[in-house]
């Protein structure tokens, strides 16, 4: 298969508000729906307009003129039984691992020539002035600057109105229960931000089990458990990395790795809780430190840490340390600044995104503890965020969130339509262009009742899953029929330990339990992986599935009990294979290892 080439595109913005004459434009006020919810999405509630005055930052993403150029690209670059691939006049080589750079994944979504006219035309028609306007992502997305509200409301059909969650005295945010754009556009633009999504951007946090610092001084010292049936015990790196078999492993290429973890809502990790974390759990990584990036007006107080931020940077330095570590403190939603009447922020997961795919070289691992259900985000919404984390596998990130903490869902999982219970799926986690983690406790392992499975309701199931899912679903027969979408991309992918986690926060220790416990261990683990890619001549991980649902499936350690109830249901149940509770497996990073090993290099012919 060959890539797709592009010819570069020159600037967006100069092409579309060059002198020209132009064509009569097409009919704008024929607006059509794009996307609208029935009613106020529920936990919110419609504080009226916006002040007069009021504007808005709008993100418009446009369409690919190549529809399959950059998942063909992905799966290229990131299963290694691609074949062997022909480049220019250069001799064959295999592209596994031949990651693209930001200016090469630009070419691969531009978007179709004559979707600048017609931009320009529509814009235009709005008074839209050309300063306000400037491009992202090399061209394949606008950014509208400080809109008026009333504009805003003019080319999209919108009503923006002031929402805040029920019951909190959280920030206020903007949005419209529907918009639309003219018909002409709804073949050249994918979606636009912020509209109708209303993010809750819930942490998987769970509320931990208080206890002292002096209670948890043996940590260091734990010997591994060979048996264990109770979800009483502490899970410490020492646990971790005995039990996933990384502790004799020394990173060699750390001038090169780097392991990334997000931050949201204001949750900040403490170097000082790190220091005590280390000198409890490992003390020949005392001295590991992290970067801090503030990205969309994120903020930064160590004095005020938050024990998810702090979980998250203790247990992946804890595992592969002495990696260099980013932490990105991203400020979110759109809030009201009611001094002058502009936002105060924007859509996190979108300005996160943004930040990394604007950078020249991306974290080799990226880790996130944060999600949402998949139901509350509109499908364009979904498939746009879903297409950046494709991006980033493309240039070489392995990205990992969370499976989610409730199951198979929570409450009554009724859904909106009045069709009856249907499974809940999380969001990142069910985009087939991540890797989603489930959880497990005890040792032997089984799965945690607690641990995100199901099947998406927005994407379809990816090849790689061609031959797993349909086993497994083939064993399940008739139960759960009408719950869940057979023909849905599967979740989650593996599997850690994710209960009871020792936590140092503002110097005292407690527990804390959920996915988001064994998605930063999960991704200390990869991290590992690639420094020992890396530091052996060769590229990172990148996108993990193809390689883990193909060779890398001899190094996990098959989950056969447990289950994860939820929706008033007993939920799925772990089996031989991949189920939707805990995935492959649990990693063995010896084993994952030796499956690498036998990987030629990138560029061998």
């Amino acid at each position: 298969m060959r890539f797709h080439q592009l010819t570069v595109l020159p600037v967006l913005a100069a092409v579309l508000f060059a002198d020209s004459e132009s064509p009569l434009p097409p009919p704008w006020h024929d607006i059509r729906v794009k996307h609208t919810w029935n009613a106020v999405p529920p936990n919110w509630e419609a504080l009226g307009h916006p002040p007069n005055g009021t504007t808005i930052d709008l993100h418009v993403a446009l369409k690919p003129h190549c529809e399959n150029a950059l998942v063909d690209a992905l799966y290229n670059v990131s299963d290694p039984r691609s074949p062997k691939h022909v480049l220019s006049n250069i001799s064959p080589r295999t592209t596994y691992g031949a990651h693209l750079s930001k200016e090469q994944v630009a070419q691969l979504v531009a978007p179709h020539p004559d979707t600048l006219g017609l931009i320009k035309s529509w814009l235009g028609h709005h008074s839209v002035p050309s300063s306000s306007i400037s491009t992202t992502h090399g061209g394949s997305w606008l950014k509208l600057t400080g809109i008026p509200v009333s504009q805003a409301n003019k080319l999209l059909g919108a009503s923006y109105q002031v929402y805040r969650r029920i019951g909190t005295n959280d920030s206020t945010i903007l949005r419209t229960v529907g918009y639309g754009l003219p018909s002409v556009l709804h073949a050249h633009v994918q979606t636009v931000i912020p509209t109708t999504y209303f993010a809750s951007t819930g942490t998987l946090r769970q509320t931990p089990r208080r206890r002292t610092v002096g209670e948890t001084a043996n940590m260091a010292t734990r010997e591994r458990v060979t048996s264990l049936s109770t979800r009483d015990f502490e899970v410490t790196p020492s646990v971790l990395r005995s039990l996933y078999r990384t502790a004799e492993y020394v990173p060699a290429a750390t001038d090169r790795n780097v392991l990334g973890v997000t931050g949201f809502l204001k949750s900040y990790p403490s170097p000082a809780d790190l220091r005590e974390f280390m000198s409890e759990c490992r003390e020949d990584a005392i001295g590991a430190t992290f970067e801090v990036v503030q990205i969309n007006g994120g903020e930064y107080d160590p004095s005020k840490p938050d024990s998810e931020a702090n979980l998250d940077l203790q247990y992946t330095q804890a595992i592969a340390f002495p990696t260099p570590h980013i932490f990105y403190s991203t400020g979110g939603d759109i809030s009201i600044n009611t001094e002058n009447n502009k936002p105060a922020s924007d859509d996190a997961w979108l300005q996160w995104a943004n930040y990394v795919l604007d950078l020249q070289d991306v974290p080799q691992t990226i880790s996130t503890s944060y999600t949402d259900f998949e139901p509350n985000l509109p499908l364009e919404y979904a498939e746009t965020m879903c297409d950046l984390y494709a991006r980033l596998g493309a240039r070489g990130a392995s990205v990992i969130f969370p499976s989610s903490n409730y199951g198979v869902g929570r409450g009554d999982c009724l859904a909106k339509d009045g069709s009856g219970v249907h499974f809940i799926p999380g969001f990142p986690a069910s985009c087939p262009f991540v890797t989603s983690v489930g959880g497990t406790i005890d040792i032997p392992e089984s799965a945690a009742p607690f641990s995100g499975g199901g099947f998406s309701n927005h994407f379809s199931q990816p090849p790689y899953q061609k031959v797993v899912v349909p086993a497994f679903l083939e064993q399940l027969g008739d139960q759960n029929d009408g719950y869940y979408n057979p023909k849905g991309r599967g979740i989650p992918d593996i599997s850690a330990q994710a209960a009871n986690f020792v936590v140092i926060d503002d110097n005292e220790a407690f527990l804390m339990e959920g996915t988001s416990c064994s998605a930063p261990a999960v991704a200390g683990i990869i991290s590992l992986l690639n420094d020992y890619r890396l530091s052996t001549g060769r590229k990172p991980l990148g996108f993990l599935n193809p390689w883990l649902y193909g060779i890398g499936i001899d190094g996990l350690n098959d989950i056969t009990s447990g289950s994860n109830p939820g929706c008033g249901t007993d939920g799925f149940t772990a089996i031989v294979g991949w189920d939707p509770v805990t995935g492959l497996g649990t990693p063995d990073f010896l084993k994952l290892q030796e499956t690498l090993a036998s990987l030629p290099s990138t560029g061998d012919t």
